[in-house]
């Protein structure tokens, strides 16, 4: 049988004047009896910041949320910027960003959301972000220190907290700096072609339902992440069922609707008015929502402005590390988010949408990229780029790939336990794994995984863009997962991921009309490998690798029932 590599070459709210106004007269009287601690730090010669801590602001059902505040001693009303975050606002009192704002004549506010740390309420992720953002947007605009011009920062969850509440067109709000953050709470991010990905079990597991336990006063339930994932159903582990419900809502949620949208940026674009800069990187789990954020609000966006100024910025990072630095693979002096100067640029960006400074940001191309093997930074007036060329590679019987059609179809196999999945090694994944551009040579050697390899390259080879995965299988299982990679390798036979991704064979029709298999038909299933940007140099090798499982996902729950995941 044919087998194709496709891969691409060279709740609603309106704050009214009212309740602003209700909010800036209680300012004082919540700064002065709330108010933990005033702190001045000195910054350097006659520069001092004052940090006042655990500023309570009440959010409409009377819920107040904890806040510490920068700005400089002295200063006049400003612009501020905000973050919002469910990790602890105290983590950043050290946060050289903040202070580099605070010199540059920025007021910060550091924010824990609700049910959090400092901040009082029930903490369900995601959900009451929307209200208590644009709460919190409000009162901040009109405080003594603002000047009613505010902007956002902040990665990841902090992404959410941009995102989300914007969607209903807050009118202090005039940009946004979302940095590795979905777009799409549903695909990408809770799930990924069908199948439930474990970042969030493991963020779940080792600090959410925990944290929320401990303020229940019940530290005692604790269980690691491999324990969880072993307890068929899943649902039926102690720790789920003793917890406060939202992840268990997550698993009885399987299939995208209006649970996923409440918390999805990609379900309220139109009400986005603002310029906003998206930054991720290529071994980013929120990779495909960043591009994606990016790509829509140029077509989608709620206003001109917001059309025409999105900023795409793509580097050789993960999750939580821009220095392009690796064990198994370095990108070189350029690939560090110091080389781009990516804090001035994000001033820049302030400064022009904040304070009005004419500074040619409008004239800049709108998407910068790294691509990896020439190590080279560039700039492109769209993503994909426009001048991209679709180019398949084949998969052969002979274990090969080909720029050639094969003439005959053929077919391999292998044998697979979801019990006993192949792990994930580095790639786009956080929590079950360490993500970056690992070497795949070893669990390329179990007899579960099938591997395609082109000849030796006479000449380099560019892939930017997006990677599409187009496979016809067959199956003894009524459900499993198909799964592949984009690998590089390289002469001494490291083999470097650069992408992957995953489809649950029930979902080949698409998520919201699951089709079990029939034994030993064959299907056609498309796989979404995300993207990325690499230079396959002379010497190296293009190579994919199948199987049915990345190790980031939840293979067992296949083996419980081919008719329900978790119940």
């Amino acid at each position: 049988m044919k087998k194709l590599l496709i891969i691409s070459v060279c709740s609603l709210f309106y704050v009214n004047s009212n309740y602003a106004q209700k909010l800036s007269q209680e300012e004082e009287q919540i700064t002065t009896t709330l108010t933990n601690h005033r702190i001045e730090k000195v910054l350097g010669k006659d520069s001092v910041m004052i940090i006042e801590t655990n500023v309570m602001t009440p959010m409409r059902d009377g819920v107040k949320l904890a806040s510490d505040i920068y700005r400089l001693k002295g200063a006049q009303r400003q612009p501020v910027l905000v973050n919002r975050t469910p990790y602890g606002k105290d983590a950043e009192r050290e946060n050289k960003d903040i202070e580099y704002f605070v010199k540059k004549g920025y007021t910060v506010v550091v924010q824990d959301v609700r049910g959090r740390y400092n901040s009082e309420g029930e903490y369900y992720p995601f959900v009451n972000e929307t209200d208590d953002g644009i709460d919190f947007f409000a009162w901040l605009s009109h405080q003594s220190w603002s000047d009613g011009n505010v902007g956002t920062f902040g990665i990841s969850y902090h992404g959410a907290t941009q995102w989300l509440p914007v969607r209903k067109s807050p009118e202090s709000i005039k940009t946004m700096i979302p940095e590795v953050t979905f777009s799409d709470m549903y695909e990408g991010t809770a799930y990924q072609g069908g199948a439930k990905i474990l970042h969030d079990l493991s963020g779940a597991v080792n600090n959410i339902i925990p944290t929320d336990m401990k303020r229940r006063g019940n530290s005692e339930q604790t269980a690691t992440l491999t324990e969880v994932l072993n307890t068929l159903p899943m649902t039926s582990h102690p720790l789920l069922q003793g917890c406060k419900g939202f992840y268990l809502d997550r698993l009885n949620h399987p299939a995208p609707g209006l649970y996923w949208e409440q918390m999805s940026a990609n379900a309220g674009y139109d009400g986005v008015k603002v310029p906003v800069m998206n930054i991720s990187g290529w071994y980013d789990i929120f990779l495909w929502g960043t591009i994606q954020n990016y790509m829509n609000m140029r077509k989608y966006g709620g206003s001109e402005l917001a059309r025409n100024n999105q900023r795409l910025i793509l580097g050789p990072w993960q999750h939580a590390d821009k220095s392009g630095v690796f064990p198994d693979v370095d990108f070189g002096s350029k690939a560090s988010e110091n080389y781009i100067n990516l804090l001035d640029l994000k001033r820049h960006w302030y400064d022009r949408w904040l304070r009005g400074i004419e500074n040619g940001i409008e004239d800049e191309a709108p998407v910068m990229y790294f691509t990896m093997g020439s190590n080279e930074w560039h700039t492109a007036k769209e993503w994909p780029l426009p001048e991209t060329q679709y180019k398949p590679l084949y998969l052969n019987e002979s274990n090969t790939l080909s720029w050639v059609e094969p003439v005959a179809t053929s077919s391999n196999t292998y044998t697979y336990d979801p019990m006993n999945p192949v792990p994930t090694v580095g790639g786009q994944v956080l929590g079950v794994a360490t993500p970056g551009p690992y070497n795949q040579s070893e669990i390329e050697m179990r007899k579960d995984v099938l591997v395609y390899t082109s000849p030796t390259l006479e000449k380099a080879v560019e892939v930017t863009g997006m990677v599409e995965l187009k496979l016809y299988v067959s199956s003894s299982a009524l459900d499993t997962d198909f799964t592949g990679k984009l690998v590089d390798v390289y002469p001494d036979g490291k083999a470097i991921i650069l992408t992957e991704g995953i489809l649950r064979a029930r979902y080949r029709n698409g998520m919201t009309t699951p089709q079990l298999m029939t034994p030993n038909e064959i299907y056609e299933l498309d796989v979404n490998l995300w993207a990325t940007s690499n230079v396959f140099l002379p010497g190296h090798k293009i190579r994919y690798p199948c199987t049915s499982s990345i190790g980031l996902a939840d293979e067992q729950e296949t083996v419980y029932s081919p008719y329900s995941r978790h119940n």
